[in-house]
């Protein structure tokens, strides 16, 4: 039997691991972000520098160039916790910004790096991703409320720009775990003819 390389000591696993399982904290805290419902997937794109000289052959030299991270978009049911509101007022109040002084961005801790947690169906934690230098450039504080449209929720939507994400390398692959519940199989009743659920006193 060949072996299991994606997943080592987990070689009965043959499934990716879902996505539906996961949480996004803030750096230095141990409690997720409530209600978080949906992330964007983390991306970055490397421009290609194109050069060429006037005597080479009529093809073009490529080069890496200036890589930019993509945006991340985290979106959520709308409820009391209001902490992408006070992230996004960070960047810009509105009270604040009528002030006499005119003190609009809170320019000590606008920036904050967050934690991307990915678990796997049994609850474990098997990846997790740092992102850098994060800020709030787009908020939307509620979705559209529409109505005649299709009964669902309202979400809440913060858009982030940082300066790069990269992989904890400290969450390494785990054995999965195995129980029995109950722990003592109950055996069902068996009549006096010796089949169980039959009819009389055993039957069901």
């Amino acid at each position: 039997m060949a072996k299991n390389t994606q997943w080592p000591k987990n070689p009965q696993r043959l499934t990716p691991y879902p996505n539906f399982r996961f949480k996004v904290r803030f750096a230095g805290q141990t409690t997720a972000i409530a209600g978080i419902s949906k992330v964007s997937p983390l991306k970055r794109t490397t421009a290609v520098v194109h050069h060429r000289e006037g005597g080479d052959p009529s093809t073009i030299h490529k080069a890496p160039g200036q890589t930019d991270y993509s945006s991340i978009v985290l979106e959520r049911g709308v409820s009391y916790d209001v902490t992408f509101e006070q992230w996004a007022n960070r960047v810009f109040d509105y009270k604040n910004s009528q002030s006499p002084t005119g003190e609009d961005t809170s320019l000590l801790d606008y920036r904050q790096d967050l934690i991307i947690e990915l678990y796997n169906e049994g609850g474990q934690k098997v990846m997790a991703y740092n992102v850098y230098r994060a800020w709030v450039s787009d908020y939307e504080s509620m979705s559209d409320l529409d109505a005649n449209g299709e009964a669902t929720v309202v979400i809440q939507t913060v858009t982030i720009e940082h300066e790069g994400w990269e992989r904890d390398d400290s969450i390494v692959e785990t054995k999965e775990p195995s129980f029995l519940e109950p722990p003592n199989p109950v055996m069902l009743p068996v009549s006096s003819g010796g089949a169980a659920g039959g009819s009389g006193a055993g039957g069901g």
